[in-house]
């Protein structure tokens, strides 16, 4: 065939005419498409029983509560690490710990660390700040780790100071902080009942005292009672919680999985299981149950980080996904 120009141009030696390419494509088009939902629903997790389901709902409803609290990780609005002598603290942004909420004088007064470790409150001449509701007396304030931690208001900001190895901080919240005020939900993968699996606890000879990195401020010692051995994915794996004292009654596990950095929090997830009483030593995990650290959700708080051997190999697809906008 000739064209404009000279040139010639040729169709396809095995061109079809366009009758019988529609026609074709017509009969092809449905199988196309039930093959896609075949493949989906291979894809898509059993469905679970509507009672544990209804569970797994339940757990979630009181876990976003819990966040979005008064008292919960939402909260947050600063943290700062204490050194040696005055850490002043106010609305100056200029200030080591700097407050924005209404109320807050530009300095209201600072924590003293002392040589003896005990952290005091010095307060500015008028500055509205009281210690558990009363005027401060220059007491050293108590830390997280003596129980209840003393409880410093200025404005409606409380600020505790927590303890991290050894090492002081002071950490504030603010009960109408941005986060938890635009705070909408968690996402989840559908609850999977194939990811609830059953394990064998492996005790160790004795609790075994092992370094955890932390995301802020040094790394924390904690107790490893043993292993848990189980199988997912047809694969046999371990992993190794902690525990707070020997007699403790739940198992924590920071794990990996090939999810993070994509549908889950880059940092890994936290998962509890109650211990096994006697023998035989078993041990349930409920992957649906999976949490994001506290870490996901606010630069202010202090988390433990996936140690190696927590690493698991496959996609994870149950529990929390990455909080929206992180």
């Amino acid at each position: 065939m000739t064209v404009a120009g000279g040139s010639r141009r040729f169709a396809p030696r095995d061109a079809l005419p366009a009758a019988v390419l529609e026609g074709a494509m017509r009969r092809v088009l449905p199988l196309l498409l039930l093959a896609a939902v075949a493949l989906a629903a291979c894809r898509r997790p059993p469905a679970a029983d509507p009672a544990y389901a209804a569970e797994i709902g339940t757990a979630r409803a009181m876990r976003e509560t819990r966040l979005a609290s008064e008292s919960g990780w939402l909260t947050l609005v600063a943290l700062h690490w204490l050194t040696p002598g005055e850490n002043p603290f106010g609305s100056d942004p200029a200030l080591p710990l700097s407050l924005e909420a209404p109320g807050i004088p530009a300095r209201a007064g600072a924590f003293v660390l002392g040589p003896d470790g005990a952290v005091r409150l010095a307060v500015d001449a008028g500055a509205p700040v009281t210690v558990d509701g009363a005027p401060p007396t220059g007491a050293p304030l108590a830390t997280d780790r003596d129980g209840k931690p003393s409880v410093v208001e200025v404005g409606r900001v409380r600020l505790t100071v927590i303890d991290r190895g050894g090492k002081l901080a002071v950490r504030a919240r603010d009960p109408e902080s941005p986060r938890r005020r635009d705070f909408r939900g968690i996402e989840h993968f559908p609850v999977d009942p194939a990811l609830r699996v059953e394990g064998t606890f492996e005790p160790y000879d004795a609790p075994r005292e092992i370094e955890v990195p932390s995301a802020q401020g040094p790394a924390q010692k904690s107790l490893a009672p043993g292993l848990v051995r189980f199988t997912i994915g047809g694969k046999e794996r371990t992993l190794e919680p902690t525990v707070e004292s020997p007699d403790d009654d739940t198992l924590f596990f920071v794990f990996g999985d090939a999810t993070n950095g994509t549908e889950t929090y880059g940092a890994g997830r936290f998962l509890y299981a109650t211990a096994p009483k006697g023998v035989p030593s078993k041990v349930v995990l409920d992957f649906n149950l999976a949490q994001n650290p506290p870490c996901a959700f606010t630069p202010y708080a202090t988390c433990p980080l996936v140690m190696p051997r927590n690493v698991l190999p496959e996609r994870v697809e149950a529990g929390e996904k990455v909080p929206a906008g992180h």
